[in-house]
């Protein structure tokens, strides 16, 4: 698997292979020129940026075309994982967040229950499937291998009327969990082991959370999922490689039991980001460990994680239609989404000032009653984003790391007898330091030119700019600093090969929370979700203000 770099992301922008294979088919007229789209997730856990990655695809379509629809369809077909209704609801909401809409009401494969099971017994009848008595380790051990032949089950020559019945018992309950199974009858020696007669319906005696126990059998992925997309009009069924092998069964059972227009299956490849995981098991487990505060923590790869982190929906949009859509599987370097978040950010985000770990500044010579409204441009490349205003006074917060005792070289900041520019204000000159029993500087004294308000100093040159916030009015705030959740580029890979948990590799500095730092005034009112980019930090957005 190849690694792709930001040069080789940006010159995939323009490439989507599948959206090339439907405007040949609407040139063509096929489906009468109809394209309808689906989003099938299981709800059995939230959304990640892979995911983002599908969506972006396949509602990007529904956009594109004209008259395309995109369904939104929940693969309810395994019960008894609990959270359902959590799930789903997130899963909507980050559909929406991202900006698109489905077609139509919210779809689910158990909707069509009916409809499967009937297309089941049609199999029955047919001779083409039939009930199996192995168990789960016999079923494999007479799977076969990728090099040699499967053998046939004892029970595969049951007679049509003998499945029939046990397939109604199947449904009525008669049987335990796992006692039996109904299989599709093609080929135990096909070279794909997926035709290998595949189970079409498993017992399972639990209750659905849209059913309750109505039902006891359960129809197969690979069943399911075919059959609700011809039911649906689905005319592109769009999935990722790991699904490609699973395609002749896909035409297989479409094959069997339709005729006329039908889906297609294309597959592409999958989202890999590197230093995180694109697995909601592998994720479910983080959460379930306490590695991680929930599903949307910041440091998690899913959106409802991003959208915290203060990623945008444009921001990720950018990014799913710059790194393309092809059959090449590559690894996608974290740097190239934080591109596209900043690209974005950079547009709108607003600017303010923020002292993380703050020192006292005092200007000696500047009056101890006075009050001074400055002001600074909201957004600098933005003029009709207005000003905000700045309080200026005696008493200020810098950066401690802004102030050096023995300057190192090239050190353009504040020293004993060297001048900085306070940003969007004055340039003051460092006198004296004061130090606490610890030997912690505590506060730097420093005198201000009262000519350099928007002026360079007359005779002299002034490399540094530091930001800071007025002591009398700025606001405590709590900030979260992340980097990545994992050391390894490869989380995934590294836990099996050194057969350790992926606990053990996740980053211990993913997370650290400042409790010191301080803002501008001009931040009195936020909204969670506002960005802002702290001049001279970085972006930051508000999780929650305050009260909620």
């Amino acid at each position: 698997m190849s690694k792709e770099t930001s040069v080789e992301a940006a010159d995939n922008l323009k490439r989507n292979f599948v959206k090339n294979i439907i405007r040949a088919d609407v040139a063509a007229g096929k489906y009468g020129g109809k394209v309808v789209t689906r989003f099938p997730p299981e709800p059995n856990g939230f959304l990640h940026i892979g995911h983002a990655k599908a969506l972006c695809l396949n509602f990007g379509i529904a956009e594109e075309f004209a008259g395309a629809v995109c369904h939104l369809r929940f693969d309810d077909t395994n019960p008894g994982k609990g959270s359902y209704d959590l799930y789903m609801d997130a899963i909507k909401e980050n559909i929406n967040w991202l900006g698109f809409d489905w077609f139509g009401q919210v779809r689910f494969a158990s909707d069509y229950f009916e409809q499967l099971y009937d297309y089941a017994v049609e199999l029955i009848k047919m001779g083409k499937a039939y009930v199996c008595d192995l168990s789960a380790e016999e079923i494999k051990a007479y799977r076969g291998t990728m090099t040699e032949p499967g053998k046939e089950s004892p029970y595969r020559q049951r007679s049509v009327a003998e499945n029939l019945e046990l397939f109604t018992q199947m449904r009525a309950g008669k049987f335990a969990d796992g006692a039996c199974l109904l299989r599709a009858k093609i080929d135990m020696a096909a070279g794909n082991i997926n035709m290998r007669d595949p189970a079409i319906y498993r017992i399972r005696h639990a209750s659905h959370p849209r059913f309750g126990d109505k039902w006891c059998i359960y129809p197969m992925y690979d069943y399911a999922h075919c059959m609700s997309d011809y039911i649906e009009g689905i005319t592109h069924s769009l999935c990722s490689l790991e699904f490609q092998d699973h395609r002749p069964l896909y035409d297989w059972f479409v094959d069997q039991l339709t005729s006329g227009a039908r889906p297609y299956q294309f597959e592409y490849s999958r989202l890999n980001l590197n230093y995180t995981v694109m697995s909601k098991r592998w994720l479910k487990q983080l959460v379930d460990e306490g590695q991680v505060s929930g599903w949307d923590d910041p440091r998690m790869p899913t959106i409802a994680g991003l959208k915290r982190r203060g990623y945008t929906p444009a921001s990720l949009r950018a990014f799913s239609e710059r790194i393309g859509v092809s059959k090449k599987e590559t690894i996608i370097d974290y740097s190239i989404l934080e591109e596209c978040v900043r690209d974005d950010l950079n547009q709108h985000a607003r600017r303010a000032m923020c002292v993380l770990q703050p020192i006292k500044l005092v200007i000696e010579n500047y009056p101890e009653d006075q009050i001074e409204v400055l002001s600074a441009p909201v957004h600098p490349q933005n003029p009709e984003m207005g000003r905000r205003e700045l309080s200026f006074s005696r008493e200020l917060y810098i950066e401690a790391d802004d102030f050096r005792e023995q300057a190192p070289p090239k050190y353009h900041r504040l020293s004993p007898g060297k001048e900085v520019r306070l940003r969007n204000s004055y340039v003051v000159k460092c006198e004296s330091f004061v130090k606490d029993a610890s030997g912690q500087v505590t506060e730097v004294r420093c005198s201000y030119d009262p000519q350099t308000l928007g002026k360079k100093p007359e005779g002299r040159k002034v490399k540094g700019i530091i930001h800071w916030v007025n002591a009398q009015d700025a606001l405590p705030v709590a900030v979260a600093l992340y980097d990545r959740l994992f050391v390894d580029e490869n989380p995934q890979r590294v836990a099996k090969e050194r057969e350790v948990p992926l606990s053990s590799l996740v980053n211990p500095d993913s997370c650290q929370q400042v409790t010191t730092a301080m803002v501008e005034a001009s931040l009195a009112t936020v909204r969670a979700g506002d960005h802002f980019q702290f001049e001279r930090l970085g972006y930051f957005v508000c999780d929650r203000a305050e009260g909620e």
